[in-house]
């Protein structure tokens, strides 16, 4: 959040955004100032000493504000629904879904520049959206992706601690280990082992962190093709923006899949701060962390089959159904193998969030690229017949509070279109996606100097004890 320093400024935004069409009220107007500063670096100098002012401001009169009521269910159910972080580039709601720095997703599909027009959103706008709170300009965009390709180099060392791993190992095992070999050049690090004054961590923390989401890219389509392709490795474009670039690399330049590259990390970027890799990049980050430690830890988190694994496990599931039913099959057919999986123990992949309680809108807009791009897609189909028939059958199953699907039902199905097949690797395009949101916030963390995170912990007997005595 922005303020400004005269009433004048103030107008001209508010006239500004008025001339915005398409925008709902949600979109408040001092986001969609737009600033002549080409330089990222200096907006957020200008930015930070404002919203260190205003957390003192906000913690002098809401420090002691209650924000719930915390319940034995909560600790013991995965600290579902309770408030405990600070997590400024997006929010989440149970029947909106998220919204990055108060935008929704059609929102951002909007405003935020593209690479061609009515094209998806270029992940370097939403990065700098997450950072400044400020819709770029295509100028601003351009820039942050020519310093984005400027600062991509990655050490020779990396790829050969990659290779020091077998080629069958999972592909987030050897992104995890490619990141970690890039820590060796941790700018923060440095400074802090130099005696850094705590005030400006925030700047090798940006450093690192701009430099990791530069060479992720770079790390992850290595990954991809030393797996998968023979280790033919193909190199950057630099007339290419991140997300082309990332889809080139892999080995796939097809506009469309070009297109759809931007719009999955836009839409991955970030997801507040509560989800397991963005938690977990906030958690070792508050020991002071640097951005590549933190961000691996983030990524392990990203592997788990309940987080970030479940992109993979829905296709594997989709492909299942088809080699039982068939690409044409009948709504019972569905239904049989829907309660099939159900019976035998496993959840329906792809549907269902812990926050969430209606369709997720990065579901949707993957749904809309589907129907411009795709439409008679066999598997695109079944994907449209399984949004018909899965909700119904988990709401009678009565124990799931959102039957809707999420952003893994629909993933699979784009990427495996365009001929990205490989199941294995798509929770490695998430965790690329997901630097943007966990690292601009590793900024802001430094920036309002946030402290270490430590949470009090109970046992079981400790619950019996003193609830026994509350009764």
């Amino acid at each position: 959040m922005v303020f400004f320093r005269s009433v004048t400024a103030l107008s001209r935004l508010r006239s500004r955004v008025n001339q915005q069409s398409g925008l709902t009220n949600s979109v408040r107007w001092f986001q969609m100032q737009s600033s002549s500063d080409l330089d990222l670096h200096s907006q957020l100098k200008e930015l930070i000493p404002e919203q260190q002012e205003r957390l003192k401001k906000v913690k002098s009169e809401y420090g002691k504000s209650q924000l719930g009521n915390i319940t034995v269910d909560m600790v013991i159910g995965g600290m579902r629904g309770m408030t405990g972080l600070l997590w400024e580039g997006s929010l989440l709601d149970a029947d909106e879904g998220i919204r990055f720095r108060g935008m929704t997703i059609p929102e951002c599909q909007k405003v935020l520049p593209a690479a061609k027009p009515d094209g998806e959103p270029l992940p370097e706008g939403l990065l700098w959206l997450l950072l400044t709170g400020k819709v770029p300009s295509k100028a601003q965009v351009n820039a942050l992706s020519k310093e984005l390709q400027d600062r991509a180099t990655v050490p020779d060392y990396v790829f050969k601690t990659i290779d020091a791993l077998p080629a069958s190992a999972h592909p987030m095992t050897q992104f995890v280990t490619g990141v970690m070999a890039l820590q060796v050049q941790s700018e923060f690090q440095k400074a802090y082992e130099k005696g850094i004054h705590k005030s400006k961590y925030w700047e090798p923390t940006y450093e690192d962190s701009l430099n990791l989401i530069a060479r992720l890219p770079v790390v992850a389509s290595y990954v991809y093709r030393r797996i998968y392709k023979d280790g033919k490795i193909i190199p950057m474009d630099a007339s290419l923006d991140y997300g082309a670039n990332y889809s080139h690399m892999l080995g796939f330049d097809d506009p469309k899949m070009q297109e759809l590259m931007r719009l999955y990390v836009t839409i991955h970027s970030d997801h507040e701060g509560g989800n397991v890799s963005a938690h977990t990049g906030h958690l070792v980050g508050s020991a002071l962390s640097d951005p590549y430690l933190s961000f691996a830890a983030a990524l392990n988190g990203l592997a788990g089959p309940l987080h970030g694994l479940a992109n993979q496990e829905v296709l594997l599931w989709i492909k299942n159904v088809v080699n039982e039913c068939g690409e044409n099959t009948t709504t019972e057919q569905l239904k049989d193998f829907i309660w099939k999986t159900l019976n035998s123990g496993k959840v329906v992949p792809g549907f269902g969030h812990g926050v969430l309680r209606k369709t997720d809108p990065r579901y949707t807009c993957q749904r809309e690229f589907a129907l411009k791009h795709l439409p008679n897609d066999p598997l695109f189909q079944l994907v449209s017949k399984l949004y018909e028939v899965v909700p119904p059958i988990l709401t009678e199953l009565g124990k799931v509070k959102n039957p809707w699907p999420n952003v893994d039902a629909h993933s699979g199905v784009l990427l495996k279109y365009f001929g990205l097949t490989e199941a294995r690797y798509f929770t490695v395009l998430f965790g690329v996606s997901r630097s943007l949101g966990i690292c601009s916030q590793l900024i802001w963390d430094r920036a309002l100097g946030l402290p270490l995170e430590r949470p009090k912990s109970i046992t079981m007997d400790w619950i019996e004890k003193n609830c026994k005595k509350a009764v």
